[in-house]
């Protein structure tokens, strides 16, 4: 499949593309397969941004129907309620992102995204998860080493006005190993969006809550729990300002603007990985719109002892 050539359609639809990563690039992309799991605004955006790039197909997969909050940052969502009845967020985005470029498949796939096997995985060649929990991402991203190729993977999390991406290209530490990295081994300059996500997503697993299930009626039990990981990781508690934890407590909110900033990075990434043009991020990235600053922390050049 990677012999193939690019059509005369393709070569005509994606020429400005190809005069900027030529036509291997193209030709590789235009033949990959990409899955992506829970669709909320920046993964909208990613989802927009690839198929307009022009990769062979996107998979979607999110089963719930839609909600009000689920509107605050999808454009993809058809403003006729009279469709949503019955009807799961994938399907309806599906509909919608096929209009962005009829070339690109776009489907959806039906399930919780931790029931499907490695064999299911290695159909694809990059993956991007949002809205599931650690141990979900965990197991994923596990199933996805275990693949014959390589699987690309990806985790997007925008909550209030900040945003974590994280990536695996497998030849970097993987997510395991990432984010349990003694806080003592960490950078002196780690980003503090690196730390005080830890303790929010620590915080969800304990309760047994869904990523973004989280308000400011928790902070006290996040600071509870924030000066116990800072105490048992010998670090300070003042690396987390409260204040960040309260806009991070805020998870539901979304920001069109941030969204879009984060989609458009990680459709970047993803097209840098598949077309094997630019050096890949390594191995996070945090944005945070009150400063405007985006930071690359490489957390895999970590070394932990034992």
């Amino acid at each position: 499949m990677d012999g193939e050539e690019l059509t005369e359609q393709e070569t005509a639809l994606y020429d400005r593309q190809i005069r900027v990563w030529g036509a291997d690039a193209q030709r590789r992309l235009s033949k990959s397969h990409i899955l992506v799991s829970g669709l909320e605004g920046s993964v909208i955006e990613f989802c927009k941004n690839i198929v307009l790039a022009g990769v062979g197909s996107v998979t979607i997969n999110d089963d719930r129907l839609v909600t009000e909050e689920l509107l605050t940052a999808n454009f993809l969502i058809p403003l006729d309620e009279s469709r949503y009845s019955g009807r799961s967020l994938a399907e309806l985005c599906c509909e919608s992102l096929k209009d962005f470029n009829p070339m690109v498949r776009v489907s959806v796939e039906k399930g919780d995204l931790s029931s499907f096997g490695v064999d299911f995985f290695c159909k694809f060649d990059a993956l991007v998860i949002n809205c599931c929990s650690l141990a979900t991402k965990k197991s994923v991203n596990e199933k996805c080493r275990k693949s014959l190729k390589r699987v690309a993977f990806y985790t997007v999390d925008c909550r209030d006005t900040c945003a974590e991406i994280f990536v695996d290209l497998q030849n970097y530490s993987y997510l395991k190993e990432a984010i349990f990295v003694p806080w003592e081994s960490l950078p002196k300059r780690v980003s503090k969006l690196y730390l005080a996500m830890r303790v929010i997503e620590k915080f969800e697993e304990l309760e047994g809550r869904s990523p973004g299930e989280t308000s400011t009626t928790d902070l006290l039990d996040v600071q509870k729990l924030k000066r116990e990981i800072c105490e048992a990781n010998s670090v300070s508690e003042s690396l987390i300002p409260d204040s960040l934890l309260v806009r991070l407590l805020k998870g539901k909110t979304e920001f069109p603007p941030v969204c879009a900033i984060i989609g458009g990075i990680l459709g970047q990434e993803v097209i840098k990985a598949i077309s094997g043009k630019g050096d890949p991020l390594k191995n996070f990235f945090f944005f945070d719109a009150m400063d405007g600053k985006g930071l690359i922390e490489d957390i895999s050049k970590v070394k932990t002892e034992g």
